[in-house]
């Protein structure tokens, strides 16, 4: 998940991930054990996402990203898959099928991504390891002064760990691939931002504000001195070394943002196919993609005209945009009217979720403001997963960072798509789910997350959980937005398009903010091929919901539709389509719903 696919990891209770539960076997035995050892292997080698989990027992370590770490990860996958085709598919029943074929599409998907070599010249503004420390405080539980320990013995290791990321660059730098020159800028400032900030404000520096009300003076002292050393030993060298090492070795050998796609990379073409495949579970070529997406942004524009004529009066699209953009009541005036408004938008689409779904998950949601370090050069938002216990619950994270060119008309699009209908509702039920092994819980396919996530934006409307017509300009927006990525993924990474190109293209055909639209272009170029999830996904949702409507007539039941999507986690959308149409089955042979969910139109 980098690129924080799943980085809104929810968690399961730490027993469970201790050992399977009997609702987590399955029928072949030696599937369920081989399961069962990749996810714990898994969380072995990945212990930072193991934290974010509520699994404890690797919070004292960072992810090995040596070259000796890299090919030992290679080695456990390639084990892995070689187990899992050598268990013959027709031997399984329904439900080992499926399973079977989910971890396969999992680590297949792992290795494609190791093989892209991504650690020798990714330089990440949004996820790298200079935001991803300070973010770590967040999703740590620390609750005895062991945690505490081990949470000052990950701190320490946080210098070394940016000196191995530092040699994967030069490795990469000598093999002709380096990072594009924007994503080296921003990440530039975002550290001098760090160092300039008193330690005791950075993020890192959380738990140590106030220790827990039950340890003693001593203790809670010890962990402040402790974790003040580490960060003054180790995270703030390590982190002065990698920008003075990005300044003087990557900024000068930098791509330029005429050449910011894979494309002007070795093996760049393949690796961007193999992405594709990653992030949608569809064989399609970028050409295919780059013409759906044009499709979809024609769509948008003739729709903003009509709704257009209806809300501002023009059906001039041009008009349209400059009034929503520059237009102050448009937009907010202050963080704390974007924070209220996420906040009541939660709510009301809380309160209508019994309506639409028979699965519903048990953890809450709330709203969380993202903290400096990371804000300026974020996306608007993004959703973080609940801890098992409670302690954690689901977070929609909100970026206020220049309040005055965040649209009002957006926010609620937004909410609904971090939130409750969207990743909330679908990651917590994920999580909740059994009778399936863990991995499937916590991992999955991007195109089903992030298009269910789309999906739901029109799902809000209808709920009826729009305010105003004004609201449906952002609903509009936010899918011309992710149609446009179709286009602007494709043509930065397959087609040679510049980044300027891309934010032009971008700012003629949707109604985002420029600010977000830089953001998001870079993004683009550092995650390749993960934005084409979003629309592919979508339109697999609507298009088996509209056959399901077609073929069940009065038997089609929302409830039972939602169910049926969201009943077996993230599966790839090839396997969504045989979920679907096994739901469609049965219901055949069932009677005429009697009003159990809505049916939209």
């Amino acid at each position: 998940m980098t690129a924080r696919l799943l980085q809104f990891l929810a968690l399961m209770p730490l027993l469970i991930l201790l050992s399977p539960s009997a609702d987590a076997q399955t029928a072949s035995p030696k599937l369920a054990k081989l399961c069962d050892e990749f996810w714990q292997e898994h969380l072995k080698a990945t212990p930072v996402t193991a934290t974010s989990l509520g699994d404890k027992r690797y919070d004292d370590r960072l992810d090995d990203i040596t070259p000796a770490g890299i090919a030992a990860d290679q080695k456990r996958l390639e084990a892995v898959l070689a187990r899992a085709n050598a268990i013959p598919e027709a031997s399984l029943g329904p439900k080992d099928k499926l399973t079977r074929t989910a971890l396969i599409t999992e680590v297949e998907d792992e290795l494609a991504e190791l093989s892209c070599g991504f650690q020798d010249w990714t330089v990440d503004p949004l996820g790298g390891p200079q935001a991803e420390f300070m973010d770590l405080a967040d999703y740590t539980i620390i609750e005895t002064p062991g945690d505490a320990a081990n949470y000052v013995k990950r701190a320490r290791l946080m210098g070394r760990y940016l000196d191995d990321h530092i040699q994967n660059l030069r490795t990469g730098k000598s093999q002709g691939k380096v990072a594009a020159r924007d994503a080296v800028e921003k990440t530039i400032d975002q550290i001098t931002r760090i160092n300039r900030t008193p330690a005791e404000s950075l993020g890192v520096w959380k738990p140590a504000i106030e220790p827990h009300p039950a340890w003693s003076q001593a203790e809670r002292e010890r962990f402040q001195n402790d974790l003040a050393e580490a960060i003054r030993t180790s995270l703030l060298p390590g982190i002065e070394r990698y920008r003075a090492f990005l300044e003087k070795e990557i900024l000068p050998v930098s791509r330029s943002p005429e050449h910011a796609g894979l494309a002007d990379l070795p093996q760049g073409v393949d690796c961007y196919r193999k992405m594709i495949r990653v992030h949608t579970s569809l064989d399609m070529t970028p050409e295919q993609i780059h013409a759906i997406g044009l499709e979809e942004v024609a769509k948008f524009r003739s729709d903003l005209a009509v709704l257009g004529q209806k809300v501002l009066g023009t059906s001039d699209v041009a008009e349209i945009q400059r009034r929503l953009r520059t237009d102050p009541e448009m937009h907010f005036k202050t963080g704390a009217e974007v924070e209220a408004k996420a906040r009541e938008a939660l709510a009301r689409a809380q309160a209508a979720v019994p309506q639409w779904f028979g699965l519903q998950p048990k953890k809450p949601c709330e709203v969380k403001v993202m903290g400096m370090h990371e804000a300026p050069y974020s996306t608007i938002a993004y959703y973080r997963g609940p801890s098992a216990d409670g302690k954690r619950p689901g977070t929609y994270m909100i970026n206020t960072y220049m309040p005055e060119t965040r649209p009002r008309y957006e926010a609620e699009a937004l909410a609904f798509h971090e939130s409750v209908p969207g990743h909330h509702l679908q990651i917590s039920i994920a999580q909740e789910l059994t009778g399936i092994p863990e991995f499937r819980k916590h991992q999955g396919v991007t195109a089903f997350v992030e298009g269910w996530a789309l999906y739901t934006e029109h799902l809000a409307d209808e709920m009826g959980l729009y305010s105003s017509d004004v609201d449906r300009l952002g609903m509009l927006s936010f899918d011309a937005w992710r149609a446009c990525r179709l286009v602007v993924d494709t043509g930065i990474h397959s087609m040679g398009w510049s980044r300027q190109k891309a934010i032009d293209y971008m700012t003629e055909n949707s109604l985002l903010a420029e600010n977000n639209i830089v953001n998001e272009v870079d993004r683009y170029i550092t995650w390749p091929g993960q934005a084409l999830a979003y629309k592919l996904g979508q339109r697999e949702i609507l298009s088996l919901r509209a056959e399901a409507k077609e073929k069940l007539g009065a038997r089609f039941d929302i409830k039972a539709f939602h169910d049926a999507v969201l009943g077996n986690g993230a599966v790839a959308l090839p396997v969504l389509r045989q979920q679907v149409e096994a739901y469609i089955a049965r219901a055949e042979g069932a009677a005429p719903s009697q009003g159990q969910g809505k049916a939209s139109p």
